[in-house]
């Protein structure tokens, strides 16, 4: 008898999605839940964004732009870019599987920073390929290692900068000297979804990279710092002959019409984009100096989520933390069971969260 799937497909677990906020109050008989675990923008979307797509709702009844003309245009004015070195996505996670699709073979290998961004080993081994998981060093992704790492069957490196869950970011030499020692014929993909929260200057960007290395793709979302996770529109930046490649393998229609005006709108609502590197900016010192006093270590972050570490466990303190209306989350799937990750709220999901903490931690001892 034939097999249904592939043995891949066979072995793959679901990435585990979170129950929506309403059923978990339901069955918990609780109210009122706030969230910081997805590092969302507690601000919600960028105003800019939401009049456009109000704008755009009569025109539903149409297709998208299968291309991207204007979005890729703006893209292309902001970064100065041509719009033949810019590919958009149905989130920068759609990004991820077309560059497995478009350039790896079964049997091929990809390395990656462990722990770093779930999805990219569920891609890699759904497509028959193999991952090899370097350790970070310090919670630093580990690029002597990486390097060491590479084997013939070597196809493609998969980097967060700064990473998921640490919250911590490759400097701008230390990213250049590596990737001038891979070999020429290796990608290279720089996650770069929490780029535009970089507050240190001398950390990599790749936006200034891209000339000089051909073989690197730049992947970043518009669902962190724009707010707007929920419509899924992510963006690319490469060399020219690798976005026509993956060109190749995109859907036509892959970026629906009201995320393509949101984002347009939000690249230029820059009262929003202060108002949020504020927000961030200021939660981080509240949260710091709060967690300071409470005797905890933490992760400092050049993003807008953190580490904290927690010696009861990270996932009892999430169980404990759920049943008081707050969701955040448990590290056991990243290989640190001792912290939790949080992102930053607005002020009062701030005081809420450590007074909770305070509360559990209490209830503990």
């Amino acid at each position: 008898m034939k097999k249904l799937v592939r043995q891949e497909i066979e072995d793959l677990i679901p990435y585990p999605p979170g129950k929506p906020i309403e059923e978990l109050e339901r069955e918990l008989g609780i109210s009122g839940s706030i969230k910081l675990a997805s590092n969302e923008n507690p601000l919600g979307p960028s105003p800019n964004a939401v009049s456009a797509i109000l704008n755009e709702v009569p025109n539903l009844n149409r297709y998208p732009d299968g291309s991207g003309f204007y979005l890729k245009s703006k893209l292309s004015e902001r970064y100065g870019l041509p719009p033949e070195q810019i590919i958009l996505g149905n989130g920068s996670n759609e990004l991820i599987e077309l560059i497995i699709r478009t350039f790896l073979s079964p049997g091929e290998q990809v390395i990656q920073p462990f722990p770093t961004f779930l999805v990219y080993e569920k891609v890699v081994l759904g497509a028959g390929c193999e991952v090899h998981s370097v350790p970070l060093f310090n919670f630093k992704i580990d690029l002597n290692a990486i390097l060491r790492a590479i084997t013939s069957k070597t196809k493609l490196i998969f980097l967060n900068n700064p990473n998921n869950p640490t919250g911590l970011a490759i400097t701008k030499q230390d990213m250049a000297d590596f990737l001038r020692s891979v070999p020429d014929d290796i990608l290279v993909l720089l996650d770069e979804a929490y780029i535009e929260f970089v507050s240190d200057e001398g950390l990599a960007n790749g936006l200034q990279l891209i000339n000089e290395f051909p073989m690197l793709i730049v992947c970043r979302t518009f669902s962190k710092l724009y707010g707007l996770a929920g419509l899924r529109v992510g963006y690319g930046f490469s060399s020219k002959i690798l976005i026509n490649y993956m060109n190749r393998v995109r859907q036509p229609f892959n970026v629906n019409s009201l995320a393509q005006v949101a984002a347009i709108a939000a690249l230029d609502d820059q009262a929003f984009i202060n108002k949020t590197m504020l927000l961030v900016k200021e939660g981080l010192a509240y949260l710091y100096e709060n967690l300071d006093q409470m005797g905890l270590e933490y992760i400092p972050t050049q993003t807008n989520f953190f580490l904290i570490k927690i010696p009861q466990g990270g996932e009892k303190i999430y169980q404990l933390m759920q049943k008081k209306g707050l969701i955040i989350r448990s590290m056991d799937n990243y290989g640190l069971p001792d912290y939790i990750r949080i992102n930053v709220g607005l002020q009062e999901e701030n005081e809420r969260f450590l007074n909770s903490l305070k509360s559990v931690l209490g209830s503990l001892n």
